[in-house]
């Protein structure tokens, strides 16, 4: 019988393939693409499905953590690209693909044109909570933009007529898939946007699909619109599991149509219950404040006052007595002050008085001038006889009365006088000055003492 010691258990086996898959480096991170297959979606919970070629296929789990991440809604069928690695699992001895990450195949250009755009626009705070306004409770009119012939438009229109019959529900239709369905889009909300006066609030929404399907509310000139509009926006686009970046710029999110037009409309039902709660609170209130009122007007009907109404004027009779009595003295006391003030300019003006000085400089000026006469005529007194003394001098000194006794004064022809020998030369004309008249003569000689 052969020894048992050479056969492995089963266990063991599993356990080293397991090893040798881990140890390989080849399958440590392994980028494959394929087609969803046997996808069966389960909530909160690991997935469980194939990928399969046109020849092969191999089993695949996704725990909950990474599928938690992915930003698609897989469905059968669907090549996609999943990243991971391959391992055993022992309880079935069954090699399979561990997958970390997936996106749909053909679709990457896409979710990295998204990513940049989406990180562009945050910068820009477009999606910033501040920016973010508060919906309308009670709107009048609101504009939906979706397609025409989709179930969005009945879906809200429904809704909105069962919670709230009031509001008007106004469909500016618009394409929401294809090429051209960025520009449709555009055009609609700037229609609304050119009524804005018209409307509370706005709808913008269309039912779930592929990333490439809900790519027109991705466009920039959409989410841009989205956020310009003037009037608060509800952004219903795809189910809960997409995520679109109107919905990131709108001032609310919704998960379908239905919850877009609960959030736009308030329950009727709900509001007239609140009604009537606030009414029965308001008589209530009422109530209790004229019961308060009237328990305050017993009270003062009551009081002391009221019974005997003098009272109530007792103390400001007696304050007003005081005060006329500190008014008549306070009056007295300044007439008196200003009489006295007046008297004392009145002295201060009488002693002012212009007459009286006008009077005073008169006489001064009167004396002075009579000083000045006085002065004057003393001067010229003196004067005379300064000058009678000069002349008097002068006429003692005058060279006439020399003249007169017989004495001549001689002068050259530039009249000069000549008054030496040394001055004149022979044969000179010389002017010889009489008392009564002048003779001109010759020099004949001339002889030096």
């Amino acid at each position: 019988m052969a020894s048992e010691n050479k056969y492995l258990t089963v266990t063991d086996l599993n356990y080293y393939i397991t090893q040798k898959f881990k140890k390989d480096p080849y399958l440590h991170k392994v980028f494959l693409q394929g087609e969803l297959s046997n996808f069966r979606f389960r909530r909160n919970s690991h997935q469980y499905f194939s990928l399969k070629d046109e020849k092969s296929k191999i089993n695949v789990v996704m725990f909950r953590s990474f599928f938690d991440k992915v930003k698609f809604k897989p469905e059968e069928g669907m090549k996609v690209y999943v990243v991971g690695y391959v391992s055993v699992y022992g309880p079935q001895g069954s090699y399979q693909f561990y997958a970390e990450q997936m996106e749909p195949a053909g679709l990457g250009a896409l979710y990295e044109q998204f990513k940049q755009l989406q990180a562009k626009l945050s910068k820009e705070g477009l999606f910033n909570l501040e920016h973010k306004r508060q919906l309308p409770h009670f709107p009048d009119k609101i504009a939906v933009v979706t397609s025409a012939s989709g179930a969005v438009i009945h879906d809200i229109m429904v809704t909105a007529n069962r919670r709230f019959p009031h509001a008007e529900i106004d469909l500016f239709p618009a394409q929401v898939q294809g090429d051209t369905a960025a520009d449709s889009l555009v055009r609609a909300m700037k229609q609304i946007a050119a009524k804005k006066d018209e409307y509370d609030v706005m709808i913008i929404g269309r039912g779930g699909g592929s990333l490439e399907d809900l790519w027109p509310f991705n466009e920039e000139s959409v989410v841009r619109q989205v956020y310009n509009m003037p009037i608060p926006v509800i952004s219903s686009v795809g189910h809960e599991t997409d995520t679109t970046l109107c919905d990131l710029a709108a001032d609310q999110r919704a998960a379908t149509p239905t919850a877009a037009a609960e959030y736009a409309t308030p329950n009727l039902s709900d509001e007239l219950i609140k009604l009537h709660q606030l009414e029965s609170r308001m008589q209530a209130s009422i109530q209790a404040l004229i019961k308060q009122k009237r328990d305050k007007l017993t009270q003062i009907n009551n009081s002391i006052i009221m019974r005997e109404p003098a009272r109530l004027y007792d103390q400001q009779i007696q304050t007003v007595d005081v005060l006329k009595s500190r008014l008549q003295n306070s009056i007295k006391n300044i007439l008196n002050a200003s009489t006295k003030d007046y008297n004392l300019l009145k002295q201060r003006l009488l002693s002012s008085n212009p007459n009286q000085r006008i009077m005073q400089l008169h006489q001064q000026n009167n004396f002075y001038q009579k000083q000045l006469f006085d002065s004057i005529k003393h001067y010229l007194v003196n004067k005379r006889n300064v000058f009678a003394q000069t002349v008097q001098q002068l006429d003692d000194y005058s060279p006439l009365k020399t003249l007169d006794r017989g004495y001549v004064y001689t002068t050259n022809l530039e009249d000069k006088t000549v008054s030496s020998v040394d001055q004149i030369s022979e044969n000179e004309e010389l002017n010889l000055h009489f008392k009564d008249g002048q003779v001109s003569a010759v020099v004949k000689t001339i002889r030096r003492k």
